[in-house]
């Protein structure tokens, strides 16, 4: 496809008219203020009227739980603990793997409706999720969830070998569409001996892990009572395990001494702001990460805590509740959360040549319309991309060069059949309740 006459938001996240951008094999092979030679046009196949329109990198979701989308609307307006015993846990009891597998052919239509075209996974029924992603055209990091009680090594647990099996099999599957992560779900629901284990198995190779840390004030209280005054960043860091790749989901609760810890590790931060707001864990500090340079990405977390899996609304909330919370404008500028979004969140997967628009990079990219009255007037575009966008206003969204949604339509997935098998989904495991 060769995008003509078309406005740009650049690697720097500095939006560029009248540009002209061409795809092919995958991957962006020309960006200029002029159209190519004719007879390398003629290579792009269709050319995209750039009329009107905006072409940016695609969104990147840091942290999400896609077959949650048979919850939404399920458990609300509850306390966390309530909300996870008396809901969640219930409902996901009832949950097969064909529940699972449809959750995630939904999750992956609306976040290509989206613009989004990979997602950081943490749930269970690993193997349909990763054939519903590629099925959809999409990427996803996949890790199959790990609870741990018992004192005993890894092993020992079933999905020792179940993750052995997950590697082999679909880490790098779908010309890399599809990697595979390890995942240690929290200090709480984990042991040391657990932990220790995976961390062998992970250091030395091109895997990642993929955790829940410092979410609530309680979480990080009792972590301190069980390990000697010890917060989840010090107790995981104690162990070694932030010597390998980490995203780290939330990190609401952090002290100055977590904050220096995960920022000489390089640790990737998976913001949840609208998660974070509605379960009421509070806010993390972001401004202060984006200060000392740190990795901030963004996430939507599972749609029983946020219920869309619209990544514009999470990048929108990052860029602005930070300023009242803060009682300062200045604090998170759209532009590190166009970055959040966009770069970082790729890097947290381990893409390193995705996240950008740029020659050589991989055609993961979506067109928004600039026509709506939101976009007008635009003396600097990028603050009516955060702030007067919307994920609705994505007419095109292409995945390695490939078109996943567009004008309405989704080349690569049966919608209709999608929400007629999830909203069956639900009513059968709520009737079962």
């Amino acid at each position: 496809m060769l995008f003509a006459d078309i406005t740009v938001l650049d690697e720097n996240c500095t939006v560029r008219p009248h540009r002209w951008v061409g795809v092919r094999d995958g991957r962006i092979a020309y960006v200029g203020d002029v159209p190519p030679a004719p007879d390398q046009a003629v290579t792009f196949g269709e050319t995209y009227d750039g009329a009107g329109k905006l072409l940016m990198p695609a969104l990147y979701n840091a942290h999400a739980h896609a077959p949650m989308t048979l919850l939404r609307g399920f458990a609300e307006n509850l306390p966390l603990q309530r909300w996870l015993e008396e809901k969640c846990f219930p409902f996901e009891a009832k949950m097969t793997a064909e529940d699972c597998y449809w959750g995630t052919v939904l999750a992956c239509a609306e976040m290509a409706r989206y613009g989004v075209v990979s997602f950081s996974d943490m749930y269970y029924a690993t193997e349909g999720r990763c054939r519903a992603v590629l099925e959809a055209g999409l990427k996803a990091n996949m890790c199959e969830g790990l609870v741990a009680f018992e004192e005993k090594p890894y092993a020992e647990y079933p999905i020792c070998a179940q993750m052995e099996a997950l590697v082999r099999d679909w880490h790098g599957a779908g010309e890399g569409r599809i990697r595979i992560d390890y995942n240690i779900h929290s200090e709480y629901l984990s042991t040391e001996t657990v932990c220790r284990d995976i961390l062998d198995i992970v250091r030395g190779t091109d895997l990642r892990l993929h955790i829940h840390l410092s979410e609530t004030e309680k979480e990080v209280r009792e972590c301190r009572e069980r390990h000697e005054g010890l917060s989840p960043v010090e107790y995981f860091d104690g162990l070694g395990l932030f010597d390998v790749p980490v995203t780290a989901a939330h990190c609401v609760w952090l002290s100055e001494s977590d904050l220096d810890i995960l920022e000489r590790h390089g640790v990737f931060v998976a913001n949840n702001p609208a998660s974070n707001m509605k379960l009421g864990s509070g806010f993390a500090p972001i401004p202060e990460m984006m200060r000392r340079g740190m990795n901030v990405c963004l996430g939507s977390d599972g749609m029983a805590s946020n219920n869309n899996h619209n990544l514009f609304h999470d990048m929108y909330l990052q860029a602005l509740v930070y300023k009242g919370a803060t009682l300062d404008p200045t604090a998170v500028t759209p532009q590190q959360a166009l970055a959040s979004a966009t770069r970082a969140g790729a890097l947290s997967q381990g893409r390193a040549d995705c996240g950008m628009l740029a020659e050589g990079m991989r055609a993961d990219l979506c067109v928004l319309d600039t026509t709506g009255p939101q976009w007008c007037p635009a003396p600097d575009p990028v603050y009516n991309i955060v702030y007067a966008g919307d994920g609705s206003d994505v007419v095109l969204t292409m995945c390695d060069g490939e078109v996943i949604y567009r004008d309405g339509e989704w080349p690569t997935i049966d919608v209709e059949r999608a929400k007629a098998e999830c909203a069956t989904r639900t009513a059968r495991i709520i009737s079962e309740l």
